[in-house]
């Protein structure tokens, strides 16, 4: 066929299988270890989490522990990421958790995978859109006195995310790695700043005591703290764009973990010092949209509090967009795989890139968003902080999943792994990722706010996984071939 009979879009193998087809071509751009990190790290939002996640984490939990509970979230999710890596080598796919729960738990359970895991991330780039849109709104009330609708600048700002998202994945990967310098730096600023003064009582360690760990609600502050790694996973939905996948997804994975937590530990650490153990709790309860930029005010400089006003849109801003670019690349794959209509699987030829999926994504987005706003709910106290909850769950859930599908993918399947990577690792990710759980329903009620709206909550997101595998039973009845082609062999 000539180039100029060429269609628009080209089918691209994103199913199960992972096997190489002609087309997949279209989608790699040879994207290393750098690309990837950025986009993962930024989905995770250093300066969002900084300035929006610590406050509300110390204030949930009513501890000052709250680097404690960045540690704790990291070790999880350290114990996680090493059979979640080895299985990227196994099950050559960019359905991340979807592809992992279907290879090692099987076909039904992989498609209720597959619903929870966009269930919840969609969810989650609806909270992360209405923080969005209220940042904005502070930015032009502190320089113009002018009082605009949140839901105005997160339809607006949404816009711009689905233009970029509709594109070719490097600009998105360009836009966020200059994004993210700028907050990282801000940041580290405020940090220094912060030791340099030597806090508002002296520097001490009692964050990291057990009193202050086990203080108020600890299931919630690692609830949040797990909240603010979201988006390191995503490293494995990239796989159809890396260099070299077998090499890069867990090198990136590794790094994004480890420098997150390293990260938000020393900067939660250096807040709790900036506003003195005594009062950091009072400071989160009383005002936790402002808490960290007074800090900055206070210990850099007063412009520090207009730079960091002004990054915090760019940097929820590019956490939308990386968010929006995950969904994209599960819907893609879905759809390659026959679970989600055959045309969502199709790349563009013009952007090399899953432009159907992306603008399908935007739209939904943007009526959700619509939603949220006729709802008059409060988009910080509420429609941030309960959605984001519900998208923990979920996320926490899946993780659990992926972690016991490595188990048992790996007890089935021949390899030479050894029983760190196979077994132990991910049975401890396991127990860890349950004991979170165990704790967050304890203390969902208290986020919510009462016993049936939380039970409502858990009930949604598991009801998102119960309606994909209810899908699967469907589709093995009405679709056996479809079905059966879900999985391929394991590799190797």
């Amino acid at each position: 066929m000539s180039q100029e009979t060429e269609p628009a879009f080209a089918p691209v193998d994103a199913g199960a299988h992972g096997t190489a087809s002609e087309h997949q071509a279209l989608l790699n751009r040879g994207l290393g270890v750098g690309s990837i990190l950025f986009m993962v790290v930024a989905a995770a939002a250093p300066l969002g989490v900084v300035a929006a996640n610590i406050p509300i984490i110390t204030a949930v939990s009513g501890s000052i522990a709250t680097a404690a509970y960045f540690i704790v979230a990291a070790v999880i999710l350290t114990l996680f990421s090493v059979g979640f890596t080895v299985m990227s080598k196994y099950v050559k796919n960019a359905g991340a958790f979807y592809s992992y729960v279907q290879a090692g738990l099987g076909r039904i359970p992989g498609v209720g995978a597959a619903t929870l895991a966009l269930g919840s991330y969609v969810v989650l780039l609806i909270a992360v859109n209405a923080y969005t849109g209220v940042a904005v709104t502070n930015v032009i009330a502190h320089y113009t006195g002018a009082h605009t609708p949140w839901w105005m600048w997160s339809l607006a700002t949404f816009t711009l995310v689905g233009v970029l998202g509709y594109r070719d994945i490097e600009l998105s990967s360009k836009v966020l790695g200059v994004l993210l310098v700028a907050e990282t730096l801000v940041v580290v600023a405020l940090d220094i700043g912060v030791v340099a003064h030597g806090g508002q009582s002296g520097l001490n360690l009692e964050p990291f005591t057990a009193g202050a760990i086990l203080h108020g609600a600890p299931g919630l502050g690692i609830m949040f703290a797990l909240f603010g790694f979201f988006g390191f996973e995503a490293t494995a939905v990239f796989r159809n764009e890396a260099k070299d996948p077998d090499r890069t997804i867990p090198r990136a994975t590794y790094l994004a973990v480890i420098s997150i937590g390293v990260f938000y530990a020393l900067s939660a650490w250096a807040v709790i010092m900036g506003s003195g153990t005594a009062h950091a709790v009072d400071a989160a309860s009383r005002d936790p949209e402002n808490m960290v930029l007074d800090l900055a005010a206070r210990y850099v400089a007063p412009i520090a509090h207009d730079i960091m006003q002004i990054l915090l849109v760019s940097s929820t801003l590019a956490c939308v967009l990386s968010f929006h670019n995950v969904i994209t690349r599960y819907q893609f794959t879905l759809g390659g795989a026959g679970v989600l209509p055959r045309s969502l699987g199709q790349a563009s030829l013009k952007h090399r890139a899953p432009s159907r999926s992306s603008l399908v994504v935007t739209i939904v987005s943007l009526v959700l968003i619509g939603a949220v706003a006729l709802s008059r709910v409060d988009p910080v106290l509420q429609a941030y902080t309960w959605l984001s909850g519900a998208a923990t769950l979920g996320i926490v859930g899946l993780m659990a999943l992926t972690c016991l599908a490595v188990v048992v993918f790996f007890r089935r399947t021949y390899h030479e792994r050894g029983a760190w990577e196979t077994i132990i690792a991910p049975g401890l990710g396991l127990v860890g990722l349950l004991v979170v759980l165990v704790l967050v329903l304890a203390n969902y009620p208290r986020l919510i706010g009462d016993a049936t709206s939380a039970t409502v909550v858990a009930l949604l997101v598991a009801a998102a996984f119960v309606v994909g595998t209810a899908a699967g039973l469907v589709m093995r009845i009405k679709r056996p071939d479809a079905f059966r082609d879900l999985v391929a062999a394991p590799k190797r």
